[in-house]
């Protein structure tokens, strides 16, 4: 486990915990310090869409890799399908925990791809048959993107439907 060492209040936090065979994300910002425990207060992310991709046997290993050992840089294929998402408070002990520091652009871009429901949005594009319904679900992410003010999450959103080929 990678973290590094001086933790204070308003550090940027990516963390999992257990859930069942699976582990939850949780994005975040130190509240508190002592000794080895931090004080988090977030948003904790269930990846139900893909652990039910997992279960269905439609991902390949390396889904159910970023499943059991989520991290910042590729946790957001793992928040491409439907998501569920609530407020967290909690603490961890870094030296145990599964906690590392982040920047504050990477916890703007994963809390907003939640916050702004993207996850349903792409769902909705590749759960469908190809039709006049599946191009109105392209058209309704396009907008939507193209109503982001985050600069950087419009940029990531746009490079993540490239790489999906869902954008016309």
């Amino acid at each position: 486990m990678f973290t590094k060492k001086g933790w204070k209040e308003g550090d940027y936090v990516f963390a999992s915990q257990p859930n069942g065979d699976h582990r939850d994300i949780v994005v975040g910002i130190v509240t508190g310090v002592e000794n080895s425990n931090i004080g988090v207060n977030g948003m904790i992310i269930n990846p139900v869409g893909l652990k039910n991709k997992v279960s269905q046997g439609k991902a390949g290993p390396q889904s159910l890799e970023l499943l059991k050992n989520p991290n910042p840089k590729e946790c957001i294929f793992a928040l491409i399908y439907r998501v569920e998402h609530n407020n967290f408070t909690g603490v961890f002990n870094v030296t145990s925990d599964h906690v590392e520091k982040i920047h504050k652009n990477i916890h703007n871009i994963i809390s907003g791809w939640v916050r702004e429901s993207i996850p349903e949005l792409i769902n909705n594009v590749l759960s469908l048959p190809d039709g006049p319904e599946k191009e109105q679900a392209k058209r309704v992410l396009k907008q939507r993107m193209d109503t982001l003010y985050d600069k950087d999450l419009k940029k990531y959103m746009y490079s993540i439907c490239r790489g999906l080929k869902i954008l016309n």
